[in-house]
């Protein structure tokens, strides 16, 4: 991951990779990663993980239809 720093400003290039690492995840497997996690946690979690995904996926696609209304626009 690359970051440019343009006039000497480091705090503005530091924003700009703390997002890049937030985006790709880094801070949240970093965070799982500290300590040991059992076969049947990791399981459990992974599962909730999928259902999560599942139910954004059917959310979004009766949006689509029509069937729900959309997300709010503030």
């Amino acid at each position: 991951m690359q970051v440019l720093v343009r006039d000497n400003n480091v705090d503005q290039a530091l924003r700009v990779l703390k997002k890049k690492l937030q985006r790709e995840g880094v801070f949240r497997e970093m965070k799982t990663r500290r300590a040991y996690e059992k076969p049947s946690e990791k399981r459990a979690r992974e599962k909730g993980e999928a259902v999560r995904r599942a139910r954004k996926a059917a959310r979004k696609l009766a949006q689509r239809e029509g069937l729900i209304a959309g997300a709010r626009k503030r």
